[in-house]
């Protein structure tokens, strides 16, 4: 990245992204909104686009790019659909991680159908006691001659239900992180159910389940990596995740804004377009100045991930902070602008403001993240 400008590869990448959130995304966002359905169809149009494997490495079978490319495909994808575009990051995080931390075998049986989408991942840490505080998981895995035999509950899984995999953390040894072990459970996995798929105030595009684990019986072949290796993994996950789901954050502004802009050339009031008040102009010039301001900080921790830089994981912290913070703001900015339609359905602002909110809680809530961040800064 010269000059603060991206490569020509990651703006084609970018392009590819844009045109597909245009042609596929946009036309039923609202309506798969409404209706709860999950577009599986069309998210293996995009995975047919190599956007289900974007940082696998070639070598595996995936795209091999970049943190800073996937967060460009990220926000493009999310400029048609937030909902959508955060699901493909949860299912770009379990395609690495059997990437990164799997064995041979482990990545020859499942690797394929993820990148292509034949089969989806889903992504399982949270649960009903232990959601911020991830170390404190209950969920346990005891070892049963050649099997594992997992026991509790797990909480907000995206996909559940759906999902063919679950990379799942749950307690093999003692308390605290240490303890902590990654197991990849498919969905057919005897002992496996789900709970109701739960009404939320947005991401109604996919399905939120508990995931319940009654005596479920897993090889230890399920086993990714060694035991006690989990929260480890899962905390290499989530410096990717935020940068991921800031990069949502800020796609869904972007639509927010444009959809405004929009708006106020068009309508009128007091005999002018909306767009020639003096307020309304600084309100757009407030806008677009945040978003810029969070793109930078964004594309500077990706480039700090990409880069395995020693202070990566508090910059992922700021970006995920800041970017959410911001994007929410921006697209409730933009529903302000657009009065009482903005508060209608149809335009599609309403629904970008309820997508965007819950990313301010997921990857670490925003609070959580300013521990991260001034820890860092204490040490």
């Amino acid at each position: 990245m010269h000059g603060f400008e991206l490569p020509e590869e990651t703006l084609a990448l970018q392009a590819v992204a844009r045109d597909f959130a245009r042609d596929v995304l946009v036309p039923s966002a609202i309506a798969w909104d409404a209706a709860r359905h999950f577009p599986v169809a069309e998210m293996r149009q995009a995975a047919a686009l190599g956007m289900a494997a974007l940082y696998v490495r070639e070598a595996s079978g995936g795209a091999g790019l970049t943190r800073l490319d996937a967060a460009v495909v990220f926000e493009a994808l999310a400029t048609g659909c937030p909902t959508i575009s955060a699901f493909l990051s949860i299912h770009n995080m379990v395609a690495w991680m059997v990437d990164r931390f799997g064995n041979d075998a482990q990545r020859a049986a499942l690797l394929p159908a993820l990148i292509t989408m034949d089969h989806i991942a889903s992504y399982a840490l949270t649960e009903p006691g232990a959601g911020s505080d991830a170390a404190a998981l209950s969920t346990r895995a005891r070892r049963e001659g050649d099997d594992y035999i997992l026991d509790g509950t797990k909480q907000f899984i995206s996909g559940a239900g759906v999902s063919d995999l679950y990379l799942t953390m749950v307690r093999t040894g003692g308390e605290g992180a240490g303890g902590v072990s990654a197991f990849l459970v498919p969905k057919e996995t005897p002992g496996l159910s789900f709970g109701a798929n739960e009404k939320k105030m947005g991401w109604n595009a996919q399905p939120t389940r508990q995931l319940i684990f009654e005596g479920a019986r897993v090889p230890a072949s399920a086993l990714l990596g060694a035991e006690g290796q989990g929260f480890r993994f899962a905390m290499a996950g989530l410096d990717g995740g935020r940068v991921n789901v800031a990069a949502c954050s800020l796609g869904g502004a972007e639509a927010a804004l444009a959809i405004a802009l929009d708006y106020v050339k068009e309508r009128r009031a007091f005999g002018r377009p909306v767009a020639d008040f003096q307020a309304t102009q600084f309100r757009l010039a407030d806008m677009r100045t945040e978003l810029e301001a969070a793109r930078a900080l964004l594309w500077r921790a990706a480039g700090k991930l990409d880069a395995g830089a020693p202070d990566a994981t508090p910059f992922c912290a700021m970006a995920k902070r800041f970017v959410t913070d911001t994007g929410h703001q921006v697209a409730d900015q933009a529903l302000q602008l657009l009065g009482g339609y903005g508060y209608l359905a149809d335009y599609g602002v309403e629904k970008i403001v309820r997508d965007l909110r819950v990313h301010r809680i997921l990857e670490g809530t925003n609070e959580i993240m300013r521990v991260i961040i001034s820890r860092a800064m204490l040490t």
